[in-house]
């Protein structure tokens, strides 16, 4: 972000109280000396199997303004399929860029903040004591979530996007290690805001599905049997919502590397914007139309492409696979596209326990 300051609303829904997930690890920092005497200073960290993500941010009246932010690719969960275990070179990449992260929340002086870590960390043999070595290197404390935990805080991220007047709609998390996916339907609070029906994790993402079925050259057919991997895996979630109610504004909610990248095909954009995207209401024939130009790509085009990047190349096809399962199951005649989830959804619950920003009184512009 460079220093730009950029200002985002907080989820206006409210997630029912026996839904909420309250933070339950926020982490206390040190600021620097002669930080403290400003407005609050929230982080909120994301370490993913592809991913490491930052978000520092001041409350304000009506959410909050994005004061800094970091974001690379890591693949922490490289080889992890195979081995069970994350690799030598992977946790390297990782804590340089977690290195970045505990600079970028000095520097800001960032006092409270939640820091997690999600499937690579979960699932892998040595992710405990990846975690200690983060904290004995970088004096980080990351939190592994579980599941559950990750579905709402998605849910609290973005689900302010999902249409008010739909009495159902579907939110799905595309990630590197694990894919989550919520039923929502339409709230009886004062702010006609969203209530988590049910979820479901599975664990499939981009990362582990290009390395089960490669991720440079996808032919039909290859493209075709990640699409079946993923149904399976999605089948007991559809069982459970078979008998929810939709009604004709019924629509999905993405958030994921691969959805974002739909869009900037979609828009034709040569470099990726994330004004341009966020919110952006995409229909069925504009995402049918945006996947068929992805799959007529080579390896090659896709690593030119300046919505993918060589970093991304072999990964967005195993990514729109999953998003052809979810589109199958719950079909629908548009899609909203955000580029916002488990961070902003960290910041919205720290600044509401602490009753600041539209929490309270203690926010400042």
């Amino acid at each position: 972000m460079s220093g730009a300051e950029e200002i985002l609303s907080l989820a206006q829904h409210e997630l029912s109280p026996t839904d909420a997930v309250e933070p339950a690890r926020a982490v206390h920092l040190n600021p620097r000396p002669g930080s403290g005497t400003g407005p609050r200073v929230y982080a909120a960290l994301d370490l993913g199997t592809n991913n490491c993500r930052l978000l520092v941010a001041r409350p304000t009246s009506e959410g909050f303004r994005v004061i800094d932010a970091f974001s690379r690719i890591v693949r922490l969960g490289e080889g992890l399929s195979h081995t069970g275990r994350l690799s030598e070179p992977a946790i390297l990449r990782t804590l340089d860029a977690l290195r970045i992260c505990r600079d970028k929340m000095y520097a800001r002086g960032v006092t409270r903040a939640r820091l997690i870590a999600t499937e690579a960390c979960r699932s892998a043999e040595n992710g405990a004591e990846f975690l200690a070595r983060v904290r004995e290197k970088i004096g980080l404390d990351l939190e592994i979530v579980d599941r559950r935990t990750e579905a709402y805080l998605a849910a609290a991220g973005c689900g302010d996007l999902a249409d008010a007047d739909a009495e159902a709609n579907v939110l799905f998390d595309i990630g590197g290690g694990s894919s989550e996916i919520v039923w929502m339907s339409r709230g009886r609070d004062a702010n006609n805001g969203r209530r988590i029906e049910a979820w479901e994790s599975i664990r499939l993402g981009v990362v582990s599905l290009a390395e089960t079925f490669g991720g440079e050259d996808v032919s039909a057919e290859i493209f075709a049997a990640m699409i079946a991997r993923v149904d399976s895996a999605l089948a007991p979630f559809v069982e459970r919502v078979a008998d929810m109610r939709r009604c004709g504004r019924f629509h999905l909610l993405g958030t994921s590397g691969t959805v974002t990248t739909i869009a900037g095909v979609h828009l034709n954009l040569t470099r990726y914007d994330r004004r341009a995207i966020d919110g952006l209401w995409l229909s069925r024939e504009q995402i049918d139309a945006a996947i068929l130009r992805l799959r007529a790509m080579t390896y090659a085009d896709r690593a030119a492409n300046g919505c993918i990047g060589i970093e991304r190349a072999d990964l967005v096809l195993a990514g729109c696979a999953i998003f052809e399962a979810i589109r199958r199951r719950f079909p629908a005649e548009r899609v909203r596209i955000a580029d916002r989830g488990l961070r902003e959804g960290i910041l919205s619950q720290l600044m509401r326990a602490d009753r600041v920003g539209p929490h309270g009184q203690g926010a400042r512009a």
